[in-house]
């Protein structure tokens, strides 16, 4: 049973948070015309027929107005009953699509109905955070029970692992956004710094690899990932045990032998003293377990289990790297970290969008006289690469411009998020806004070299049907049960 109270007794649209619906058609606004810009060709007299891709954006912009208005008549309740079937349904048709005899540009990731093409993927975005706000919603949850916690990422990882065997690795990605969510839903801070550090050993580790040290045969990149291992232990101890003697002894045991070793190989006999630090990393490990055992304290082993979890990771980063990832892949990554420059191949992309954001200056070039973008030289320019657009024809102004909107867009989310009175909604919305970052940070960064180029749409911007309705109905469905937060149900 359920009831309205009286002073908040409001009607959907009365009760819709409309500064967000301005955002969002502002970016749609804002989105047309990079479209236009960077899918114009001198000589077009019409930008608006259906025979350009400005003029289909239209199309699809208007059938996203019109499936979030669909979506905001629908009743609230809808999303938390049908969940599990919603994203039952798109697994299958991610499962279905692996199959798929039509391949686009090495992708098996797109759905050919006559003149229509959808991509499952971008919609089952959507059906795993409904998915996982239902599980995590249920009575009895605690995400610090590991089967709990893996049932949910498993939830995640399942599309993840569909789309990954669609050879669209971009998109499986953005699955790990959802981690965001866990976090802000009391996932142990001690998993998010692990991504983290392996994100950092990977980089300098592959970076520094060839570099020497000194004057000795010692190569940066190891050196500075084991001992960072080291200070990271020494971070953890202190953190998690507290306990001030034992901080104490792996700092100075470290910081003695690490400094000896580099003074005997500089000035006696030069030798490579990421033999000594492996050596010092086995000690803590060790003294780590034997401290764990004696006190009967768990979180030593934790630590102990981190370290030797690092080391691992580090010396098969390498392997992956060389052996596992495919050529182009490896080729981007390679790009990305300045050991190739190849800006014929892999890194024609990002060069030539890095020339045409630089070609903007401050305000831009106007409206359709972006000369980078007009002439063809940035190759996905409408899709993934459509902010150098935004940054030759409006410049730093209006690049600024559009990432204020999408900040202000992530900070409503937030806002919005904060006061849900039911942790469904909550939990959904934190999938909304992890998502949105992922893709907004991802997408710049790769136009501006700063990351991997991985192949994702900037929301509300890219041109396509699936990505606009995908985003779309992930943002509407949000809104509706926000709209919704003043029934009190019984």
């Amino acid at each position: 049973m359920q009831r309205r109270v009286e002073e908040k007794s409001t009607s959907v649209w009365r009760s819709l948070d409309w500064w967000t619906i301005g955002i969002y058609i502002a970016l749609l606004a804002f989105g047309w015309i990079s479209v236009c810009g960077a899918s114009y060709t001198y000589g077009d007299t019409d930008i608006v027929s259906l025979s350009t891709r400005s003029g289909m954006q239209i199309v699809w912009i208007a059938t996203s107005i019109v499936l979030g208005f669909v979506i905001l008549m629908l009743d609230d309740r809808y999303f938390d009953t049908f969940a599990y079937v919603v994203y039952v349904a798109l697994l299958c048709l991610l499962f279905l699509t692996i199959f798929n005899p039509h391949s686009i540009k090495g992708s098996r990731s797109w759905l050919v109905l006559g003149p229509l093409r959808l991509q499952p993927a971008e919609f089952a975005k959507f059906a795993t955070a409904l998915a996982v706000a239902k599980f995590m919603s249920t009575y009895g949850f605690d995400i610090h029970k590991w089967k709990h916690f893996a049932v949910a990422c498993a939830i995640v990882l399942l599309p993840a692992f569909f789309i990954i065997c669609q050879n669209e690795t971009g998109s499986a990605l953005v699955y790990s956004a959802f981690f965001l969510m866990f976090y802000r839903e009391g996932m142990p801070g001690s998993i998010l710094f692990t991504a983290v550090a392996m994100v950092v050993y990977f980089v300098v580790g592959i970076k520094y690899e060839q570099v020497l040290m000194l004057d000795t045969p010692t190569a940066v990149g190891p050196f500075v990932v084991l001992v960072f291992i080291q200070l990271f232990c020494v971070g953890m101890v202190r953190v998690y045990c507290k306990n001030k003697a034992v901080t104490f002894r792996i700092s100075i045991v470290s910081l003695i032998v690490t400094v000896l070793a580099i003074l005997f190989s500089v000035f006696v006999i030069p030798f490579d003293i990421t033999y000594v630090q492996i050596a010092v990393c086995a000690g803590i490990i060790l003294y780590l377990l034997y401290t764990g055992l004696s006190l009967r304290v768990m979180n030593y082993l934790y630590i102990a289990l981190f370290a030797i979890g690092s080391i691992t990771f580090f010396y098969s980063a390498d392997y992956v790297l060389n052996n596992v990832l495919e050529p182009h892949q490896r080729v981007r990554i390679n790009v990305l970290l300045g050991l190739d420059e190849d800006l014929a191949g892999a890194g024609y992309n990002v060069h030539q969008s890095e020339i045409a954001i630089g070609s903007g200056g401050i305000r831009g070039k106007g409206f359709l006289n972006g000369t980078q973008t007009k002439l063809k030289f940035v190759p996905e320019q409408d899709t993934d690469f459509i902010f150098c657009t935004v940054g030759e024809e409006e410049g730093f102004l209006g690049s600024a411009g559009v990432l204020v909107l999408f900040l202000a867009l992530i900070l409503r989310l937030i806002h919005l998020a904060e006061r849900q009175p039911f942790k469904f909604n909550r939990i959904y919305g934190y999938c909304v806004l992890s998502i949105f970052l992922f893709h907004v940070f991802i997408n710049v960064g790769m136009v501006l070299g700063l990351t991997p180029v991985i192949g994702i749409p900037l929301p509300f911007f890219s041109y396509g049907g699936s990505s606009l309705w995908g985003f779309t109905i992930l943002l509407f469905i949000f809104l509706r049960l926000d709209a919704g937060r003043n029934l009190i149900r019984r």
